[in-house]
């Protein structure tokens, strides 16, 4: 299956404990990046992520098959003030952003990542904003890699440190 075999969507408040399951799992298998004992906030968060989706302006979005199987998810911002990471993207102007973006280790290399980043800069297009505001670490160099082909750019001003955890700000003009 090509990511053509799947379409992008809000998800539904019956599978936010599911996505919840995949950010973690995800997450939690990423080369170097901290584990549930070091950053239990963190990954709290991650196993609630569709509480991020009472906040305005927000919204989880999902990657599903035609079976309805979800593939990946990422959360989606149309104002920054909710963007919630550390650093000074929530004080980000005429932006929106994404983050958490996760594809289920069953459909990598099937474009997933992809769909569902054109998608929420497809989203910012619509409401006419300026320019999305992504962040990333070293252990996501897969998602890193894409970003910068999709023409997104480091922007250093947007770096900040999650504890332990490089945190490295990108931006795409729109």
């Amino acid at each position: 299956m090509k990511h053509q075999d799947y379409i992008v969507r809000n998800a539904k408040p019956n599978e936010f404990s599911e996505i919840g399951k995949l950010m973690v799992r995800v997450y939690s298998q990423l080369e170097g990046f901290p584990n549930e004992l070091e950053q239990p906030g963190y990954y709290e968060m991650l196993a609630n992520i569709g509480e991020l989706t009472k906040n305005p302006e927000t919204q989880l979005l999902v990657a599903v098959s035609a079976k309805n199987t979800i593939a990946g998810a990422v959360v989606y911002f149309s104002d920054m003030k909710y963007y919630g990471s550390g650093g000074t993207a929530t004080k980000e102007l005429d932006a929106a952003g994404f983050r958490l973006l996760a594809v289920d280790h069953s459909a990598r290399g099937k474009g997933i990542g992809k769909l569902l980043t054109m998608d929420c800069i497809e989203r910012a297009r619509i409401q006419k904003l300026g320019q999305i505001i992504i962040h990333s670490t070293r252990s996501m160099k897969v998602a890193w890699k894409m970003y910068e082909k999709l023409g997104f750019n480091r922007s250093e001003d947007l770096d900040f440190m999650q504890e332990e955890l490089p945190v490295f700000g990108f931006r795409l003009l729109l």
